[in-house]
């Protein structure tokens, strides 16, 4: 039987992708947790002139179904960007530590008296630019680096350490408290456009740095002696890639707080989809960490009517598993079999 060629497996999972985050966009959209049923709101998109189906469609559900499209491909991209430059299949923003480290910066910019929203975005992205450094710094120190489990250890005991501080910081500053609290568990409740208008700026140079090095780091994932003979500069790669995953994951925090585990989640799938090759499976993180977001979002509002769970929640009960298997398979990055 002859095998799959690399382009026909990017076809078969981006349509596949597309599927999906067109069925979450119409579940975003017609369901939620107040009285408007999925058939109420399913009129009103198709020009019923239901004035309040419409409003809870196009004021409260649209802006929010946005910000988690946005939300989801930046997690998605910036958990195969770490993945790949560390070279471990279990590296993502909120395991290591990165968007705690985000939603530490605000909290401390917040607790010396900063204005939330003229600090936000910026500032989540210079302490995600800080847990990006730590990351890198101990993916090189021999035993850790190597070994998926350690770093993933490591990264936990940093997260650990800084939410300690964003718990013992709210419980000492109540204007701090009532202003973050809100979003240190990962929700999309809330947010729009207003929101996404603020973060263009650093959402733009994110991603256009992720097309930059898509290339230089698909070469790096061959290593570094190979990367350096074909032209490639390993260092510049990851500085490069450190800076993209801060840019990309501060957005993420300022937008909706930490959301754990869709960085593990979405590279894990569309690597499964289109093989290693990050050059492939980046379009795909576009478009499956949107639709995972959606579809944890919808579970959110519906499963204790009339109130929500925090969305980070529901995404750690689906990352959780898939963390214990990855961490099962006892490989090594990218599906070398340890010795």
């Amino acid at each position: 039987m002859n095998a799959v060629s690399p382009r026909a497996r990017f076809v078969r999972g981006f349509v596949l992708s597309t599927l999906a985050l067109g069925i979450a966009l119409s579940a975003s959209l017609l369901l939620g947790a107040g009285d408007v049923s999925a058939v109420q709101a399913a009129k009103a998109l198709f020009g019923n002139d239901d004035s309040h189906a419409w409003f809870v469609v196009s004021e409260l559900r649209f802006p929010r179904t946005c910000v988690g499209i946005v939300v989801g491909a930046l997690l998605g991209i910036a958990g195969n960007l770490l993945q790949t430059v560390t070279r471990n299949p279990l590296a993502e923003p909120d395991l290591l530590g990165i968007s705690a480290s985000a939603t530490a910066a605000v909290a401390i910019a917040l607790l010396m008296g900063a204005d939330l929203v003229a600090i936000q975005v910026w500032v989540a992205v210079v302490g995600a630019l800080c847990g990006c450094a730590l990351v890198l710094a101990a993916a090189r120190i021999k035993g850790v680096g190597n070994d998926p489990v350690r770093l993933v250890l490591a990264g936990a005991a940093l997260k650990g350490l800084l939410v300690s501080l964003v718990s013992l910081i709210l419980l000492i500053d109540q204007r701090t408290a009532d202003e973050i609290r809100f979003w240190t568990i990962g929700a999309l409740a809330g947010r729009g456009f207003d929101q996404l208008a603020s973060v263009q700026v650093p959402l733009l140079l994110g991603l256009v740095l992720t097309v930059i090095i898509a290339k230089p780091l698909a070469t790096l994932a061959l290593g570094e002696s190979v990367a350096s003979s074909l032209g490639q500069r390993p260092r510049l790669t990851r500085w490069l890639t450190l800076i993209a995953v801060a840019l990309l994951s501060g957005v993420a925090v300022a937008l909706a707080g930490p959301v754990a585990f869709l960085g593990l989640i979405v590279p894990t799938l569309a690597r499964g989809m289109v093989g290693p090759d990050i050059r492939r499976s980046l379009p795909l993180c576009a478009l499956l960490g949107p639709a995972i977001i959606l579809l944890s979002d919808v579970i959110a509002r519906l499963v204790v009517p009339p109130s929500e769970l925090p969305l980070g929640v529901v995404t750690a009960f689906m990352g959780a598993p898939i963390l214990v298997a990855v961490v099962r398979l006892r490989r090594t990055p990218f599906g070398q079999a340890k010795g």
